[in-house]
């Protein structure tokens, strides 16, 4: 189980980064959102698209849900 947060502010890309608290890029993510502890990104970006729905992975913390 992980504990996963979305960066609020939103990507070049369109996309609001989904990353979790071991990732090395957290510590500079000045605005994030708790979205809860999961046993994948999969479930953790699904909750952040009811937030966000332009969300993906991180590319280094969640690289299976990073899209692009």
């Amino acid at each position: 189980m992980k504990t996963y947060y979305v960066n609020d502010t939103e990507q070049k890309s369109g996309d609001h980064e989904v990353h979790t608290d071991e990732c090395p890029y957290f510590k500079s993510i000045a605005s994030k959102t708790f979205l809860g502890i999961f046993s994948n990104c999969k479930d953790a970006v699904g909750q952040s698209k009811k937030i966000y729905p332009n969300s993906d992975g991180c590319a280094y913390c969640c690289r299976e849900c990073h899209k692009r």
